[in-house]
């Protein structure tokens, strides 16, 4: 049966000189408030032993907005603010929890500049956005329609380091599941191959990063001889940035697309449980692995699986896919990887990567 979903839809937008303005006050005092709270946790936390609230990280802000050297918080919408404290509460949820580390604090150059609007912070008629403290309603780029009938819920607007303006419309949406099918497939992946299929099928990595090499290596040239400071080492930063954008889109747009065809198409779904923070550590691969992005492929295959009914079967990562004989099962005591064919006592010929594939196949399978 269908399912309601909460599914965001990523726009670009151009904004007015007046809203890009308003928009970048608000991304600083965003990261400021966030910073502030952040700052007397971490005291309340080291010296008092004490966990502060949100309530009382809530009740701070309006003190800082009274305050003499902080009153410039009230010319922005309080909701990015609140949202703010709201985030900050959530990291120091999963740092106790065990699920991550302690918060870090936002970095001017270094931090996604973004801010979030919920319900009250933003007006929603006929197709048209109004955020708070704007006059005019977004020139947003309707690059595909949003779910009839839907009424977002909240509104991330952000800014990339390329300076490209977003905006993240958060709606329930009602997913029905695919009509269920009889395949199933197994994935190897790789790095020549970016996935090899348990039906013998090898997908080639684009390689993204690697294909823009050389521009990005003439950018990065170019911004080293700008002058620290300067306008022009500005620009040149800008520059990077726009080709490391380029890469990143080509490389989510082939993910979606090779994700999405390997839902529709199979039932089941078996992939191996990559260990890939401790694989980027080899330097002699780190790049490769990195611009193959198997943690990203992943992501993808586990919500579009929940979404439409399909099944995702994941692997032990110590299970020895590649040294088994999918033929007879026999052990192979060694595997290096220059060995990309290999024949098997039994006499079957086989394909590392799709011998791979299949008993990653033939595990996920006994496991359900």
């Amino acid at each position: 049966m269908a399912q309601i979903v909460k599914r965001a839809y990523r726009y670009r937008f151009h904004p007015s000189p007046g809203q890009a303005a308003e928009l970048a006050r608000t991304f600083g005092c965003v990261r400021l408030v966030y910073n502030k709270a952040l700052e007397e946790r971490t005291r309340a936390y080291t010296q008092d032993g004490r966990r502060v609230s949100y309530a009382e990280s809530s009740a701070a802000l309006t003190a800082w907005k009274r305050s003499g050297d902080h009153d410039f918080l009230s010319e922005v919408s309080s909701v990015p603010l609140q949202q703010a404290l709201r985030h900050l509460q959530a990291a120091f949820a999963n740092f106790f929890a065990g699920r991550a580390g302690y918060p870090a604090f936002k970095s001017r150059k270094k931090s996604r500049a973004s801010a979030e609007y919920t319900r009250s912070a933003f007006r929603w008629r006929d197709g048209r956005l109004w955020l708070a403290k704007t006059d005019a309603p977004l020139d947003i780029v309707w690059s595909r329609p949003l779910p009839e009938g839907a009424e977002p819920s909240t509104v991330t607007v952000s800014r990339d380091p390329a300076g490209r303006w977003f905006v993240s419309v958060l709606v329930e949406e009602r997913i029905a599941p695919l009509a269920p099918v009889k395949e199933a497939v197994g994935i190897d992946a790789g790095i020549t191959s970016l996935v090899t299929l348990s039906t013998g099928e090898k997908i080639v990595n684009p390689r993204y990063e690697r294909a823009d090499r050389r521009r990005l290596a003439k950018a990065q040239r170019a911004l080293a001889r700008k002058a620290r400071g300067s306008g022009n080492r500005a620009k040149a930063k800008v520059e990077v940035a726009r080709v490391y954008a380029r890469i990143t889109d080509r490389r989510r747009d082939f993910l979606h697309k090779l994700s999405t065809r390997l839902v529709r198409e199979n039932q089941t779904v078996v992939i191996e449980d990559l260990a890939v923070r401790n694989m980027v550590r080899n330097r002699s691969l780190a790049r490769a692995i990195s611009d193959a992005a198997w943690r990203e492929l992943r992501g993808m295959l586990d919500y579009k699986a929940r979404w439409y009914g399909r099944e995702l079967v994941v692997v032990d990562r110590w299970f020895p896919s590649s040294r088994l004989c999918s033929a007879c099962g026999a052990l192979q005591e060694a595997m290096p990887l220059d060995v990309r064919d290999w024949v098997c006592a039994c006499g079957a010929a086989q394909d590392r990567d799709v011998n791979a594939a299949k008993n990653i196949l033939a595990a996920g399978l006994a496991e359900r």
